[in-house]
């Protein structure tokens, strides 16, 4: 059995008591976190993650501040808008402790704090829109949002880092006013386009009417332009025929007399074969005669285009009348008759 005296139990209590004492000094924090150090009730410093020396009996750890960023939903609230719509609307917001002290000693239950003060906020910025425009301008509203909030918060030392609006849910009522006012929306941008496409056809039709009719104007002019212009020839060719025919009969030639006389009596001729009341024509006409006009017109012919005349063509002799029935003379310019 170990026998110990005074001394030596001294000895052993105090370095028993110096182990307790390094003991109660060492502090281990954890990454991610932030411990205060209070000494008699009043904050001195701040404790960085790994291992840390404190004086025992004089210092103690005070709060141990989470400064990873956090995540906090914001439960759904009623919110009435700026036209007097109620809507519901929930939200979550991020944050992260930058100074543990002021997060620590600045404000009392940190988390309800943010967590009132943003849906507040939500209230505030919500109302002060209208219903459309709070439904179509999220972004807008998680902006002044962020930045009011987090003006708010600066003197905890926190940094809000996002605020978003997760859901925005209007009455029954109003989402079936809103899909009707949609589907009518949407059939008169039908009705728009189906009358701007009529429009565009009617003009293009009116385009298309307008080109044919300046191309069938045209046509018409070059038609008559190139009608005047075989008139023309034709009366330039007449006027020179009927010139050399005049130098003829004033030289005496008898070819140019029987060439407007069968001229005259082929027209003749000619109107009462196409007249719309006369059905049979019978009248007496010389053979002889009408060959030998004919062949006056063909002599006249050849000395206008100058070509050479041929051989005469024989006369036929007419065939003597029969004696048993005598005709009386017809005048082949007297007016026509018959049936």
């Amino acid at each position: 059995m170990l026998n110990l005296a005074g001394p030596d139990i001294v000895v052993i209590a105090v370095a028993v008591l110096v182990i307790l004492v390094l003991f109660a000094g060492i502090k281990t924090v954890p990454q991610g976190y932030r411990y205060t150090i209070e000494r008699f009730g009043r904050y001195t410093r701040t404790l960085e993650p790994g291992l840390n020396l404190i004086i025992p009996f004089f210092d103690r750890i005070g709060a141990k501040m989470n400064v990873m960023e956090q995540v906090l939903d914001v439960p759904t609230q009623e919110v009435i808008t700026r036209d007097n719509a109620s809507v519901s609307a929930d939200a979550v917001a991020f944050y992260q402790v930058l100074n543990a002290a002021e997060a620590a000693y600045q404000v009392a239950n940190l988390e309800n704090a943010i967590l009132n003060l943003t849906m507040t906020n939500i209230r505030s910025v919500m109302g002060s829109m209208d219903l459309d425009e709070l439904l179509s301008n999220r972004e807008v509203i998680n902006d002044r949002l962020l930045r009011v909030v987090d003006d708010a918060v600066r003197p905890w030392g926190i940094k809000v880092t996002r605020v978003e609006i997760k859901d925005i849910q209007p009455p029954a009522d109003l989402v079936d006013a809103m899909g009707r006012q949609m589907k009518a929306e949407r059939e008169k941008r039908a009705q728009v386009l189906e009358a701007e496409g009529f429009r565009n056809a009617q003009i293009l039709r009116a385009e298309g009417a307008k080109q044919s009719a300046i191309l069938e104007a045209e046509g018409q002019r070059e038609a008559a332009y190139r009608e005047a212009e075989a008139r023309e020839r034709l009366a330039e060719a007449e006027a020179k025929a009927t010139r050399m025919v005049s130098e003829a009969i004033a030289a005496g030639d008898i070819n140019a007399i029987n060439y407007f006389v069968a001229q005259k009596y082929t027209e003749a001729m000619t109107a009462i074969g196409t007249a719309s009341n006369s059905k049979i024509v019978l009248m007496p006409m010389e053979a002889s005669a009408l060959i030998g006009s004919l062949g006056g017109i063909g002599a006249i012919a050849r000395e206008v285009f100058g070509e050479q005349p041929r051989a005469a063509v024989p006369q036929v002799p007419a065939r003597a009348p029969q004696p048993a029935r005598p005709t009386p003379p017809v005048n082949p310019f007297a007016p026509p008759s018959g049936t």
